[in-house]
């Protein structure tokens, strides 16, 4: 960021980060951990969605309470609730589908239906969907509101690819994956709107890292590379602990002032 953008700034604090290839580098992470997590706890561990829903779900909001009450933008806290609201997105598509029978597609629409009703909400009442300017409380509501619903139609999506329409989680992740790429493209050579551009990537990391997490750990006669839950988990999370911890101390994905208005 220019000098003369720090100037022209108000001083008010962004409580999200920038936007960096660290910051897609973590996400996607955390959504494949938000998969095998939520399995691991559910099954491996033997709790059962309801008790793992109950559990995770009382982490979560306490980490958004101290997330929405810090004053600015803090790297662990920020992508610690991300992670467990990436759990508790897995585990809302989960209890539908395999704890009520609800389908695959119907669980896709629904959640699409939802997400673009916040998406449409937050942007009558605050005229904006930029994440650059979640500086108040309301904001930054909807901000989290949206994430959660990206991340369990991600889920519902990722399974509905590989599962039913049965491409498998591998190709299902390369299919997501050339879409990010498609938009991506679209952005940097096309110059389509950047804040369109972003919740679309947003969207689709999701079940990119719901197909890449399920291929990981998926035993090799479920089409998977039999890693377990547990190694997929640890793995991913060792690599978002490092990055966050890089980003805590260089603040290299601070934005700490927003515009005015």
């Amino acid at each position: 960021m220019t000098q003369t953008a720090h100037r022209n700034f108000s001083g008010l604090l962004n409580k999200v980060p920038e936007v960096t290839i660290y910051f897609w580098i973590i996400k996607v992470m955390a959504t494949t951990v938000g998969e095998t997590a939520a399995d691991l706890l559910a099954t491996r561990l033997g709790l059962g969605l309801t008790i793992t829903s109950y559990v995770m779900t009382a982490v979560f909001v306490a980490a958004l309470i101290f997330q929405i009450r810090a004053r600015s933008y803090v790297a662990p806290l920020y992508w610690v609730t991300v992670v467990l609201i990436s759990i508790v997105g897995t585990l809302i598509s989960d209890n539908l589908v395999d704890g009520m029978g609800i389908s695959l597609v119907t669980t896709s629409v629904v959640f699409g239906v939802f997400l673009a009703a916040i998406f449409a909400l937050w942007y009558r009442i605050e005229g904006t969907l930029s994440i650059h300017t979640i500086f108040t409380t309301r904001r930054e509501m909807f901000y989290w509101a949206a994430i959660l619903f990206t991340f369990a139609l991600g889920t519902s999506a990722g399974d509905l690819m590989a599962e039913k329409l049965e491409l498998g989680y591998g190709l299902a992740a390369i299919v997501f994956g050339s879409m990010i790429g498609v938009i991506a493209l679209l952005y940097y050579v096309f110059k389509i709107d950047a804040i369109f551009s972003f919740w679309i990537a947003y969207i689709l990391t999701r079940p990119l890292g719901a197909s890449t997490g399920d291929y990981l750990a998926k035993p090799v006669i479920a089409g998977g590379l039999g890693w377990g839950t547990v190694t997929t988990s640890l793995f991913f999370l060792v690599i978002i602990l490092a990055l966050v911890a890089y980003l805590t101390i260089t603040k290299s994905d601070r934005l700490e002032a927003v515009p005015e208005g």
